[in-house]
C-alpha cells in the first residue's frame, strides 16, 4: 500500500458560502480527493470548518490550504487560517484558470473548483501567503478609494460640461452636478490627508517613502500606490518579479516563419501600479532622468508611448532599489557612469 506524502485542501470561496475538498498524494504521485464539504461564510460556518479540517488531516504529514482570490470574499477565511498558523496559499484567479485547463476540466462549479485547487496545491510548488502589515492594508484601501474618487470627479466634470453645452440647459441639473463635484473634491482631499497621516505616523515607512519621493516626478500619490499594492515590496523577491507583477514584462510569439508577433508588455499584472507610474514617468522624462532612454526608444520605434512605458518600468525598478537599499536618489549617478549624451536640441526635436 502506497504511503501518503502530502495533503492539501482546496477552497473555493463565494459571498455566502465556500466549498472545501481535502485531497492526498501518495508515493506514486496518485492524487485522491477524499472529502468534499460546503460551509457557510459566517462565524458558525468558519468554526465548523476549522473543526472539520482538524479531524480530516494527519498532523505528521505536510499539509497546506489553497484559496483562489475572489474579490474580498476570501479575506476573512484567509486571515483566520493564517492566524491559526496553517500554511495557506493564495492563488491568482488567472493562474487557477490556466491550471484547470491542464487537468481537462470540462465544466466549472464551486465544488469542482475546490477539487482542482487541491490538485494544484499537491502538484505545484506554491509560495505560502504572508499577512501584510496593517499599515499597507489600510494604505491599499485609501489609495484605491482615492483613485475611484478621481474617476468620479472626471465623470461628473464631463457630465457638467455636456449639460452646459446642451441647447436646453437644465439649471437644476447643473446645480446638482456642481454640488456633487464639490463634495467629491472635498472627499478626495480628506482621503489624501488620511494617506499622508498614515505614512507620517510610521517612522520606518515615512523614512523610506521620503527616499522614494527624492526622485523627480515621484510624489505622495505614486509612492503610496506602489508601496500599498506591493505591501512594501514584500510580495516580490527581485526586480524581475516586480516587473512581472506590475505587467511590464515583455511577451511575443514566434513559431517558424509564419508566426512572429511584435513584442509588447503583457499587462497581466497590477494595473493600478501602471496607472500610478504614468504621470511620474512623464515627469521623469521632462526633468531629464529618463530622457536618454525616452529619446533612444522613440528614435528607434517612432512611438512615444513605448518610450513612456520604458520610463515607467525603469522608474519602478529604481523605486524598488531605493526601498530595499534605504537610500536617496542620486540624480548624477547615471551622468557620472555614462555621461549625458542627449542634447537639449535632440530632446526638443522628439517632443515636437
Amino acid at each position: 500500500m502506497n504511503t501518503v506524502v502530502s495533503q492539501c485542501a482546496g477552497i473555493d470561496c463565494a459571498k455566502k458560502d465556500f466549498w472545501v475538498t481535502f485531497s492526498t498524494c501518495d508515493t506514486d504521485r496518485t492524487i485522491e480527493h477524499r472529502l468534499t464539504h460546503r460551509f457557510l461564510m459566517n462565524d458558525p460556518g468558519l468554526k465548523a470548518f476549522v473543526k472539520w479540517i482538524e479531524k480530516s488531516y494527519d498532523k505528521s504529514i505536510p499539509f497546506s490550504l489553497v484559496l483562489e482570490a475572489t474579490g474580498v470574499y476570501h479575506e476573512k477565511l484567509l486571515n483566520l487560517l493564517y492566524d491559526l498558523k496553517y500554511k495557506v496559499v493564495l492563488v491568482h484567479p488567472k493562474r487557477a484558470k490556466d491550471f484547470s485547463k491542464t487537468v481537462h476540466v470540462k465544466k466549472v462549479t464551486d465544488k469542482i473548483a475546490s477539487k482542482y485547487l487541491a490538485t494544484m496545491g499537491l502538484e505545484k510548488k506554491l509560495e505560502p501567503w504572508v499577512k501584510p502589515e496593517k499599515i499597507f492594508r489600510n494604505l491599499k484601501v485609501l489609495t484605491r478609494e482615492s483613485s475611484k474618487l478621481q474617476e468620479k470627479i472626471a465623470m461628473v466634470k464631463n457630465e457638467l460640461e455636456a449639460e452646459e453645452y446642451r441647447q436646453d440647459e437644465n439649471s437644476r441639473t447643473v446645480k446638482r452636478l456642481k454640488a456633487e463635484l464639490k463634495l467629491l473634491k472635498k472627499q478626495k482631499l480628506e482621503v489624501v490627508e488620511e494617506i499622508k497621516d498614515l505614512i507620517n505616523n510610521d517612522e520606518t515607512v515615512k523614512g523610506k517613502a521620503e527616499k522614494l519621493m527624492s526622485i523627480k516626478g515621484v510624489g505622495i500619490h505614486t509612492t503610496s500606490v506602489v508601496i500599498a499594492e506591493t505591501d512594501g515590496f514584500s510580495k516580490v523577491n527581485n526586480k524581475r518579479q516586480l516587473v512581472s507583477y506590475s505587467g511590464y514584462d515583455v511577451m511575443n510569439q514566434e513559431s517558424g516563419t509564419s508566426v512572429n508577433t511584435p513584442a509588447r508588455i503583457s499587462k497581466r499584472g497590477n494595473r493600478r501600479i501602471r496607472k500610478a507610474m504614468h504621470m511620474a514617468a512623464l515627469a521623469s522624462v521632462r526633468h531629464g532622468s529618463n530622457k536618454e532612454l525616452f529619446v533612444r526608444i522613440v528614435g528607434k520605434t517612432g512611438i512615444k508611448m513605448k518610450g513612456v512605458v520604458a520610463a515607467q518600468r525603469k522608474l519602478l525598478v529604481l523605486m524598488y532599489t531605493l526601498w530595499k537599499t534605504d537610500s536617496y536618489f542620486d540624480p548624477t549617478y547615471i551622468v557620472k557612469k555614462k555621461g549625458d549624451i542627449t542634447s537639449p536640441e535632440e530632446l526638443d526635436h522628439v517632443r515636437s
